[in-house]
């Protein structure tokens, strides 16, 4: 034991005589190590964060979407296609107690984007039409005024909501409850339809990767045909009793939509039932993954950093012959010499994992502070599992590519050593 300690003293005390060198060859591994903790903890964070958008809505709640898909990703409808096969019927379905009984509140959904205008004022924003059930189906809180009922929607009232954002834009001094603003989008080309203001929703932030605050509300009738000209629904929610009922809900609302559409095979479905459990499982599975593969793409530098550790360790041998056949000379055994050259390699790679792993934590949590500061709900989250891998694959490198310098150096011989310029 005192002879292996004095080894690593002497070892250490070789690499303080060349620190510039010593350095160079650890900044490899240093970045390498560093690289995938960062991007394991950028991988964690943004899982965090994607969860975390889609739980805000709630445990209960079951999506609708037009367009048939599997169970390995979204329909088509998501990606922006526009998809016709929901309509309004479909939504009275549901709607119906007797074939739905689960299901507390149902909201349809057309959106799109509009330019919404108060005297000289003008905002660049999005709409959502929906209906009067939406504040149950959201949770929706107001911050002045109320959000229009059924009747108003039923009724085509013009009447609108504001976003926190916009009205904040429209209205910097407050007072917009009861004002007149009009909406304008590419489908008219007039001056605009006029709208009411009754409400304007608390301070929401984002939700389901959509800027709740940076959007209107207006009824759907009025969205679905006077201001996009469509008959087609883009999206259902609906809003079950208990989580407990989610998937007995969801095959309601499957069989009822099969009965409206006339399908009689699963293979021949025109529309896509989810739940939150599901874009849960389909959205950690390609996170999980992503992180796996930029992982993967990291530990290549450290790979890198390997060959360079190797490479310096050679340029060691050659510089330190004549050292290596004094040492041999004097009864040096070639097993010290390849124990030496190969502890100086461990020490290298197991001092840039150490140096690797307090920068990677670092980097990650400055990220973590400036994603946060720009509003988003990020995790600052290490791994465990990142720091084993990248400490074992750092000091499994250095002893891969330790391993034939330290060969080499054993094997001079003495006498040749001795001669060598």
């Amino acid at each position: 034991m005192d002879n292996f300690i004095k080894e690593i003293k002497i070892t250490i005390k070789d690499l303080l005589s060349r620190k510039g060198r010593s350095f160079l060859t650890i900044l490899g591994i240093i970045i390498g190590v560093s690289g995938v903790i960062v991007i394991i903890s950028l991988g964690a964070g943004a899982q965090s964060l994607v969860l975390g958008q889609i739980t805000k809505l709630g445990t209960n709640l079951v999506g609708v979407l037009p367009g048939k898909s599997d169970s390995k990703g979204p329909p088509a409808s998501v990606f922006g296609v526009q998809i016709k096969t929901l309509v309004n019927r479909d939504l009275e379905a549901i709607k119906d107690k007797n074939k739905v009984p689960n299901a507390t509140a149902v909201s349809a959904f057309v959106s799109g984007n509009t330019t919404i205008i108060y005297g000289k004022e003008s905002v660049d924003t999005s709409f959502s039409a929906t209906d009067g059930k939406y504040p149950s189906v959201q949770n929706v809180e107001m911050s002045k005024g109320e959000f229009f009922t059924e009747e108003d929607a039923d009724g085509g009232a013009n009447v609108i909501v504001l976003g926190y954002d916009v009205a904040t834009s429209l209205f910097p001094n407050g007072g917009e409850i009861g004002k007149v603003v009009k909406l304008k989008s590419g489908n008219n080309d007039s001056g605009g339809i006029p709208f009411r203001v009754i409400g304007v929703q608390k301070k929401m932030g984002t939700v389901a990767f959509q800027n709740q605050d940076d959007q209107v509300f207006i009824p759907f009738s009025i969205g679905q045909r006077q201001i996009l000209g469509i008959d087609y629904i883009q999206f259902i929610r609906v809003k079950v009793d208990s989580a407990e009922n989610v998937k007995g809900t969801m095959d309601d609302i499957t069989r009822v939509l099969r009965e409206e559409h006339n399908i009689k095979n699963e293979s021949d479905d025109d529309f896509s039932v989810r739940d939150l459990a599901d874009a849960i499982k389909l959205l950690t599975g390609i996170t999980d993954t992503l992180r796996i593969f930029l992982g993967l793409m990291a530990s290549i530098s450290l790979v890198v950093g390997g060959i360079g550790i190797m490479n310096i360790m050679l340029v060691t041998v050659s510089e330190r012959t004549k050292e290596i056949g004094l040492r041999k000379a004097i009864g040096a055994t070639s097993k010290k010499i390849k124990h030496q050259f190969l502890l100086e390699a461990i020490i290298l790679t197991v001092t840039g994992g150490i140096l690797g792993i307090i920068l990677g934590i670092l980097v990650s949590y400055v990220i973590a502070l400036g994603a946060r500061f720009a509003g988003y709900d990020w995790e600052f989250i290490i791994s465990p599992l990142s720091i084993i891998l990248a400490v074992g694959v750092s000091v499994f490198t250095g002893i891969v590519f330790g391993i034939y310098p330290a060969i080499k150096a054993s094997k001079l011989d003495p006498i040749e050593a001795l001669r060598y310029e």
